[in-house]
């Protein structure tokens, strides 16, 4: 009995005393998590509105769609009879209607009939998969449309150059929404550089084409004349007018235009006509799940990559990329004199905005542990001393350890995809492997090297303290990692610290 009432005792001493310290005690738990993980404990979140759904993402990057389309204008033979139940007189009203409510010049035309009996026949799916995608798009480019005075029809144009796909590149290089060749891009001043290329940012390339297409409309003052021009070229337009005793009739001209632009007109006319009699034909609209959504736009004060961002804001990479194509190697440049920005959903935009200091910090953090070219010890002040004398105090820099491996490229894998990984630029990759252009090959082996944290000290401030000087982004956690051996609790009783609240210029002892 009285064993059982002494075990009783100590149960109730040990619980009451857990009890006293629960706060302690949760500290002790700190070293067991990352330092991204402790940052992320501390965030304020303002939870709005959805993120978007995966399966709608998918389809909104769809490159299946834009393959087609560049398939279908390039190939099809409009010229050849297609058997689909469409009576041609029927079909001509239907264009009657259109031409008197559309500033294009729509008639009739066996050409005209044959595309959209073939994408009728053939593409009655896709049509109910980019009518969804359209959704998102179309209000945007109807406002950027009307501000420029331009038919607001001309946005079914992008779904004839790209098939609503951000990412599209054609096989002579045009590129994004609006399929931009590199030359006219820089003329509508979308920038391209290394990291950027803005010919994939769907607003910056709506803005440009919408100038563009004003400018053409300048020339020729037909639309369809203006929608041939902006696929070949204003100037083989001119040639086929030339060639053509000087017609302007975009269907006199067809036969002089390329092969493709040949095609590219009946197609955008056919997708228009889709679009306005898709209830008649039994074309239904494919929703996705999810598919309302609100994003934000922020200014980036550093360098920052979508790995990065992905692991702050537990937000896949994949929705990154969506929202923010121009960045081409899924990494935010920072530049002084122009100014980057950072897309995301409106609910990872609330928890960037209310934890932008800490997301800071945590970047400042991550790049005090790249490749370093040296490391030393600078010896403080007598003034700057903790209890110690001036010859053995110190600020600790610590030096690294070189350490190499090896990974061997999968298929499918990038440099950027193997930079994110282990933590490295890609330019140090490419620099540790002589890689020149951005081309690896499956199969073959990368030398990666990584540098682990060592504290090293000279004879004459062996086992004396040394004195750390706290940086912006430090948390009690992260100093006690750059110390082995030395714990959180050491720190607090060595700098006599009760709770976790540090500032950057703080000098803490740490005891070797």
């Amino acid at each position: 009995m009285k064993k059982f009432i002494l075990v009783a005792s100590l149960l109730l001493s040990v619980a009451g005393f857990g009890q006293e310290n629960a706060e302690k005690e949760s500290l002790l738990t700190l070293p067991k998590m990352s330092y991204l993980d402790s940052l992320k404990t501390t965030f304020v979140n303002h939870s709005t509105s959805n993120c978007i759904d995966e399966r709608w993402i998918s389809e909104l990057a769809s490159a299946e769609l834009s393959e087609n389309m560049f398939s279908d204008i390039s190939d099809i033979n409009i010229d050849s009879e297609v058997n689909y139940d469409l009576s041609t007189e029927i079909l001509k009203k239907r264009l009657a209607k259109m031409d008197a409510k559309s500033p294009f010049n729509i008639e009739y035309n066996p050409a005209l009939e044959n595309t959209i009996k073939a994408f009728l026949k053939n593409r009655p799916k896709a049509f109910e998969r980019l009518m969804a995608v359209s959704e998102y798009y179309f209000p945007m480019f109807e406002e950027h449309l009307a501000k420029y005075n331009i038919p607001l029809e001309l946005k079914y144009l992008a779904i004839v150059e790209s098939a609503l796909n951000p990412k599209a590149k054609s096989r002579v290089g045009a590129s994004g929404l609006w399929q931009f060749m590199y030359p006219t891009g820089k003329q509508y001043n979308l920038e391209v550089t290394s990291y950027v290329d803005e010919r994939y940012d769907p607003l910056k390339a709506t803005e440009a084409a919408c100038q563009y297409l004003s400018s053409l409309f300048g020339i020729f003052g037909d639309w369809s004349m203006v929608l041939a021009a902006y696929n070949c070229g204003p100037g083989n337009v001119s040639k086929a007018i030339r060639r053509s005793g000087g017609s302007q009739n975009y269907w006199n001209i067809r036969k002089n235009l390329p092969k493709e632009t040949a095609n590219y007109v009946p197609a955008f006319l056919a997708t228009f006509y889709i679009y306005e009699f898709k209830k008649e034909h039994g074309i239904q609209p494919k929703k996705a799940p999810v598919t309302y959504f609100e994003t934000d736009t922020i200014m980036v004060k550093k360098q920052m990559s979508f790995k990065q961002i992905s692991d702050l804001l537990d937000i896949p990479v994949e929705q990154l990329e969506f929202l923010n194509p121009i960045y081409k190697l899924k990494v935010i440049p920072f530049e002084a004199d122009k100014p980057h920005y950072l897309r995301l959903p409106k609910n990872k935009m609330g928890l960037f905005v209310s934890n932008e200091e800490k997301i800071y910090a945590y970047l400042e953090h991550t790049d005090t542990h790249k490749e370093k070219t040296k490391s030393e010890y600078v010896a403080l002040s007598p003034k700057d001393s903790i209890g110690s004398s001036p010859d053995s105090t110190f600020v600790s820099k610590p030096k690294f350890e070189r350490k190499t491996q090896y990974h061997t490229i999968k298929s499918g894998e990038s440099l950027g995809k193997i930079a994110d990984k282990y933590n490295v630029s890609i330019a140090n990759l490419k620099s540790w492997n002589h890689i020149k252009g951005n081309t690896i090959q499956a199969g073959k082996k990368l030398k990666i090297y990584s540098d682990k944290k060592i504290i090293v000290q000279n004879e004459s401030s062996a086992n004396k303290n040394n004195t750390y000087e706290v940086k912006t982004g430090d948390s009690l956690f992260s100093i006690s990692k750059q110390f082995p051996g030395v714990s959180i609790d050491d720190i607090k009783k060595w700098n006599d610290i009760s709770g976790d609240n540090i500032q950057p210029g703080m000098k803490l002892k740490i005891n070797g």
